[in-house]
């Protein structure tokens, strides 16, 4: 077993919906995946029809799991009926969310969920093309897919005629270079142009203008692994799972100062605390939880009294967060704040791509205020004039990230404004200062 499989053992508290195959042998393999269910949710779509289809998500309350938490069925719905254009299925297996990594064992363990989940909503929107654009550090997971969709061909659940119903879908990876805007859909959908990963105007909509122009459904892996089980098990069902308006289970990554880190399929809504507590198995050493990140890098930062609440994306809304991703990062009470705001910082800094003035120049901005915060070379107005830039940047860019550096920074300065200050008044980092001191004690 595998490091990353090791991780996947499990909880007592676990709904296994979309992993429920990850632990089987030759779990890759169509042999395995058309003995447990597969393929059978597309024989269901075939006798349903599209528009059945497209209601049955609907009513699942399926919301984007790439972060952004949108109703999936309405998103497909649309997606123009009469058009003398092409339509596209493009699945964003470009996982690049600091502390995310559902969407990985998604892909190297139950390739065929994703197939199916493709051609399903190619089906649905009337799409006989499909891309999994992957990034560029998951290479080696192509040949997992390309492998499994070989299969597929093979077998006659791609192609011309599937399984006899007249519908035809031809589907192929394709690889990305590593940016993290690549992950904002419109820019993915340039570079798989092959133009330069930079995000596009919005409106129009992928829905409408999409890959070549043409109408375009963009959605995450883990959204799309989610389709056959709404088909074959219903809307109900799935919608019961999870909370109002927030349905069925989610793929939780556990990491930082947790004792059990792993990626857990918990039902939506699930208890922080009780995620933190019982499924991670508490902060190690005996320590205090100090903060959370409750779904990737980009999210505000909750603080310890602030971890009673379901982790479902209206209930974070309503204490100014965000589900994002699903990365679920714990932070003890000897971690400098200062210094995870300067390290949040230096990986959007990095991967900006430029094209809107507010982000290339404030991310860098904010990176060298917080490298020279944390260094001991601060001055007093340095925590406001954080804020100041990064309200800037907030809401004033093309795509999200943007968003994505500032609304950490502006949570993590408000939320503990003494650590800046007393930065400043110390002249460098009290949390290293008292690391020196301990270890020259012994």
């Amino acid at each position: 077993m595998s490091d990353y499989q090791s991780y996947m053992k499990g909880s007592p508290f676990e709904v296994k919906v979309i992993s429920a195959r990850f632990s089987l042998p030759d779990s890759t393999s169509i042999d395995t995946f058309l003995a447990h269910e597969g393929y059978q949710a597309l024989a269901k779509a075939f006798q349903m029809g599209p528009e059945a289809v497209i209601n049955e998500m609907k009513n699942s309350q399926l919301r984007g799991r790439g972060g952004a938490g949108f109703n999936t069925g309405l998103k497909w719905s649309f997606v123009p009926k009469q058009t003398d254009k092409p339509k596209y299925v493009v699945c964003n297996a470009d996982e690049s969310e600091p502390a995310t990594c559902k969407d990985r064992p998604l892909m190297e363990y139950d390739p065929h969920q994703l197939i199916e989940g493709i051609i399903i909503a190619g089906y649905a929107i009337g799409a006989h093309q499909g891309y999994i654009y992957i990034r560029g550090e998951y290479r080696y997971l192509m040949e997992v897919l390309d492998r499994a969709i070989a299969e597929a061909y093979a077998r006659g659940y791609l192609g011309k005629d599937i399984q006899g119903s007249g519908f035809d879908f031809e589907l192929c990876t394709h690889t990305g270079a590593g940016a993290y805007e690549c992950g904002e859909e419109t820019a993915l959908l340039n570079s798989l142009e092959g133009l330069r990963g930079y995000p596009r105007v919005k409106p129009p909509f992928p829905a409408v203008v999409g890959v070549y122009g043409c109408p375009t459904i963009v959605n995450n892996v883990e959204t799309l692994c989610n389709a056959p089980h709404i088909v074959l098990k219903g809307a109900e069902w799935f919608a019961g799972l999870g909370t109002p308006k927030n349905g069925g289970t989610r793929l939780f990554c556990l990491s930082g100062h947790i004792n059990r880190p792993g990626v857990y399929e918990l039902p939506m809504g699930f208890p922080l605390r009780k995620m933190i507590e019982e499924v991670g198995g508490g902060i190690p050493r005996g320590k205090k939880l100090k903060s959370v990140i409750p779904g990737g890098s980009s999210c505000p930062l909750l603080t310890a009294d602030e971890i009673d609440v379901p982790m479902d994306f209206d209930s974070l809304a309503k204490i100014g967060s965000m589900l994002g991703s699903g990365g679920v990062v714990m932070i003890d009470e000897d971690t400098c704040m200062v210094k995870v705001a300067q390290r949040i910082m230096k990986f959007y800094a990095h991967e900006s791509c430029g094209w809107c003035i507010p982000c290339r120049e404030g991310t860098a901005w904010l990176k060298r205020l917080l490298d020279r915060l944390h260094g001991g070379a601060g001055v007093t107005g340095d925590p406001d004039t954080a804020l100041d830039v990064s309200y800037n940047i907030l809401g004033k860019t093309l795509c999200p990230l943007g968003d994505a550096a500032a609304m950490p920074t502006i949570s993590i300065v408000k939320k503990f404004r003494s650590e800046f200050d007393e930065h400043v008044r110390l002249g460098g980092c009290p949390y290293e200062r008292k690391s020196a001191a301990v270890q020259a004690a012994r």
